[in-house]
């Protein structure tokens, strides 16, 4: 199948583009910074996503909105915008089999930065707009909501042992996802799952539902 990814030069959106590559689709990552993979099906196109300037990329069976920033001080148009223009220009037309968002956690707990919260709030609320009108093409639209994961965006908690032990404290399973893990994820929701639709799916090792009760 033709997979289109934004964020494709690091983190999730990189490994997400690699476990695609590895199962022989053709793979085409949008990103203002310079490509990282190097492979036979991988095409890569540099282009701000919050312009309208976007690339002519061809028909795209499976569009996945992974391209986003924390606390850039223009979240609502790094993440839920951008994601919103993709969508509208390559994903919601006849031949798509499936759209796929790369929320986060605090979208169901209003934790993190306010305008990142609300971003990726907007994000899963758009996505079940998305999901209702590409069901008439039989395709699904989903959001994946990763908690912590362990890649560079997050070194600075992480290489903080301190700040690395509070975490854990708070985390059940007492770790963080691996990018791998979430590529996996992001891989059935699109390519495997056929009746799955409207969904957000939490991937936080636990930590949303960590509670202490007092009798």
């Amino acid at each position: 199948m033709r997979v289109l990814i934004t964020g494709t030069s690091r983190g999730i959106g990189r490994a997400i583009a690699q476990k695609f590559l590895s199962q022989g689709h053709t793979v085409a990552g949008i990103d203002l910074l310079p490509a990282t993979i190097t492979h036979g099906n991988y095409t890569h196109y540099f282009a701000d996503l919050c312009s309208d300037d976007l690339p002519d990329v061809g028909a795209v069976d499976i569009l996945i909105n992974n391209a986003g920033g924390q606390d850039t001080g223009a979240d609502i148009d790094v993440n839920l915008k951008t994601a919103i223009r993709m969508t509208e220009k390559y994903g919601v037309k006849e031949g798509i089999k499936s759209v796929l968002f790369i929320a986060s956690a605090s979208a169901r707990t209003g934790s993190e930065f306010p305008e990142y919260a609300a971003s990726k709030g907007g994000v899963v609320a758009y996505m079940k707009n998305v999901a209702m009108r590409i069901a008439p093409f039989g395709a699904t639209c989903n959001s994946l909501s990763p908690g912590g994961v362990l890649t560079a965006s997050n070194d600075r908690v992480m290489n903080d042992p301190a700040l690395w032990s509070q975490i854990m404290e708070v985390t059940p399973l007492k770790k963080w996802a691996a990018e791998e893990e979430i590529a996996e994820f992001a891989f059935f929701l699109t390519a495997v799952n056929k009746s799955m639709t409207a969904q957000d799916i939490l991937v936080d090792n636990g930590e949303a539902n960590n509670y202490k009760f007092i009798w």
